[in-house]
């Protein structure tokens, strides 16, 4: 049996199925080589941060996952619902409104904030109340009003597809509109607004610039203070491991609960759902409930940067902040394509794959998304630094040549960690187009016998072109946001505006923040408004 199984695999196996296995293992090494580190024992410090900070850090990563997970709800579900139920004013410009605070990264948002109640704030203009924003609660309020567009969209997404049939099957029950968002629509939504969730906790996870300018102490600020500032990489991986282990439990616990709850929705005599006409009160106080999350999440934000930039436009509108946007622009660009390039081969090379077991580890290799940026860096730092120590023994006792490092350092290293971080963006766009547009057209290049490439270029190719713009989009603007990957891997000689705004802002030059902060927002609001296009032709 066992000789069988494996002559079976020897003729199954062909290029696709070594291009696949290449593929997960790239994308794996980040998480093997810290878990293989680990097992070297901890720091000198560990003992120390176990007994003292590591509580705290534990703590306040739990009440940042709870309070934002609840306020994201809140704010994402119902400006969804009314949207999608209710006849408001502006609703169509609301739609799309509602998703641009995803535009600005989290810290950003909160150096914003930071500003707009300082004592020489623009609330403090306008008011006596003097609020301290600078604390957990604070960092979870603009947590949420920066994440919570992830539940909106996700929510929306499933409430605009929602058939009227089961609403008027619960009014001929006899139930109220409240009771059936409640009982009915709100359990149903839960695959939808649970995904979104767990997007919005990778992100809290991840954050990192927000919590330093706040002075919370989290695992991603002690994944950072142990590498740099005690010089201590094995007390940063055993900090690593335990995030990623974590958020691994986090991820099957809630599979796990799901995973015997069906959810069906019969597209026989579907019909959408009808919008209900209110009064004119209650759809301008539906219309304030809505703008609210939007006027929280972009304009003030957006408001208080155009300030500062206007007062500090000619310190920092200059050559060097020019040379910053180009090289922004270009590794944004590079790590997009290679992203997109990345995510084709994974695709297609499961699909043309012939070996069944590795379809249930190819979503190993999209799973970089789930991991913090921090560890993803530390964990290609471990293996990289081993392969430059290595070349550089080698070349010296060879070939009597002294070289420095290869891959530390150089754009090589950043590229792969965003390919790797994102490629699940990527992924994901151009995965559905592919299962959407069937196989016989595929199948009729193949009767004519044409093989794999032929048939992917002249047939596939074609009608997942806008999924791949779409993923190439999405990338190039993530990777122009990220900042804990990008500050720990970048190159000494380069720099981006994401880097130079956390920069401004740890140096107390918020105000100087402002430009580049300004110019990844505004690099954000296009793939944002082809974003909702996607969800109202859906």
């Amino acid at each position: 049996m066992k000789l069988k199984r494996l002559y079976n695999i020897k003729r199954d196996t062909n290029k696709w199925s070594i291009i696949l296995l290449t593929i997960v293992l790239f994308v794996s090494i980040p998480v093997l080589s810290i878990v293989i580190s680990a097992f070297d024992g901890p720091g000198e410090s560990w003992h120390h941060i176990l007994t003292t900070v590591l509580p705290t850090y534990l703590e306040n990563s739990f009440w940042l996952v709870v309070g934002t997970s609840i306020l994201t709800l809140l704010l994402g579900i119902s400006s969804a619902w009314i949207v999608s139920r209710y006849t408001i004013p502006f609703k169509k410009q609301l739609e799309w409104l509602l998703i641009l605070p995803l535009a600005i990264p989290s810290y950003i948002t909160a150096y914003s904030y930071a500003g707009f109640f300082d004592y020489g704030g623009f609330f403090l203009k306008i008011s006596t109340l003097k609020v301290d924003i600078m604390n957990i609660y604070g960092l979870v309020f603009v947590l949420s009003v920066s994440l919570y567009p992830y539940v909106y969209v996700a929510s929306r997404a499933f409430f605009v597809n929602q058939s009227n049939n089961i609403i008027e099957a619960s009014k001929l029950l006899g139930a109220s509109e409240r009771k059936t968002f409640f009982k009915l629509i709100l359990p149903l939504a839960r695959p939808a607004f649970v995904g979104g969730l767990i997007l919005v906790l990778m992100e809290v996870l991840n954050d990192y610039g927000a919590a330093k300018y706040f002075g919370i102490n989290t695992f991603t600020t002690g994944i950072f203070r142990a590498w740099f500032s005690l010089e201590e990489p094995e007390t940063a991986i055993y900090l690593s491991v335990i995030l990623l282990v974590c958020i691994l439990l986090f991820i099957l616990i809630e599979k796990r609960q799901r995973r015997n709850i069906g959810y069906f929705n019969s597209v026989k005599n579907h019909r959408e759902v009808k919008k209900i006409s209110t009064s004119k009160n209650r759809q301008y106080f539906l219309f304030l409930i809505v703008v609210l999350p939007f006027f929280l999440g972009f304009i003030i934000p957006v408001a208080q940067l155009f300030y500062w930039a206007f007062l500090t436009y000619s310190d920092v509108f200059n050559a060097s902040f020019l040379l910053i946007a180009f090289q922004s622009l270009g590794i944004s660009l590079l790590s997009a394509i290679f992203t997109v390039f990345c995510a084709l081969l994974f695709i297609f090379a499961s699909k043309w794959n012939r070996l069944s077991f590795l379809k249930s580890v190819e979503k190993i290799g999209i799973l970089g998304y789930a991991i913090p940026g921090a560890i993803i860096a530390i964990g290609i730092l471990i293996p990289s630094l081993a392969l430059d120590k290595a070349l550089i023994v080698f070349f010296k006792n060879v070939f009597d040549i002294k070289i420095g490092f290869v891959l530390n350092g150089t754009i090589i290293i950043l590229i792969y960690a965003f390919v790797i971080r994102y490629l699940a963006v990527a992924y994901s766009p151009i995965e559905a187009s592919s299962l959407k547009q069937g196989n016989s057209l595929v199948e009729a290049s193949k009767l004519l016998g044409k093989g794999n490439i032929f048939t992917f270029f002249k047939v596939e190719f074609a009608t997942i072109k806008p999924a791949i713009l779409s993923g190439c989009i999405l990338v190039f603007v993530d990777v122009m946001k990220e900042l804990p990957l990008t500050l720990i891997l970048k190159p000494y000689n380069i720099n981006t505006l994401a880097v130079k705004a956390y920069e401004y802002a740890s140096d107390e030059l918020i105000a100087e923040a402002a430009i580049p902060s300004l110019c990844i927002i505004f690099t954000g609001i296009l793939p944002i408004i082809f974003l909702n296009r996607l969800i109202s032709k859906a």
